[in-house]
């Protein structure tokens, strides 16, 4: 939805996506491929440090050669910034830097409350939610993407 002026512009051919929801305990993975329109839960990146967090999500990138990044950019309910939209630009920065591949923001309002009620509706208990409600909250930010792109 909203692109940071310093990132790179979306790659236009098809491929690999890896989208994540960022957070500063845990980050949320998704994988999708352009062709297919489809994103899936990948996996849930957590670590002491942000260095430890970067090294798992170095190890995806090695895995999976996407062709470009994904990173949710949360905003208050209105739109506007807040303390953790900051931080996810810096994320998405740092992505950027250390992988060399177009990195895109997308709107990510709501994202966490939707994985936990499709979560829910698929009858995962409560205590199931927190192992893989960041990879879903990823897999609804990519599939926006995907969908977005789809229709542009």
């Amino acid at each position: 939805m909203s692109l940071a002026a310093t990132l790179r512009p979306p790659v236009a051919r098809a491929g690999t996506i890896l989208a994540f929801d960022f957070g500063t305990r845990r980050i949320g993975v998704a994988v999708g491929e352009t062709a297919l329109g489809l994103a899936h839960p990948l996996a849930t990146i957590a670590g002491h440090s942000d260095e430890d967090r970067l090294a798992g999500i170095a190890s995806l990138v090695a895995e999976w050669q996407p062709a470009m990044l994904v990173v949710g950019l949360p905003t208050h309910a209105d739109g506007t910034p807040h303390a953790m939209t900051a931080r996810a630009r810096e994320f998405a920065r740092r992505l950027e830097a250390r992988f060399q591949l177009a990195v895109e923001l997308v709107d990510e309002r709501y994202t966490t409350e939707a994985a936990a009620a499709a979560l829910s509706n698929a009858g995962v208990d409560e205590r199931g939610h927190k192992l893989v409600r960041d990879q879903v909250a990823a897999q609804i930010i990519l599939q926006a993407y995907l969908d977005q792109r789809a229709h542009a």
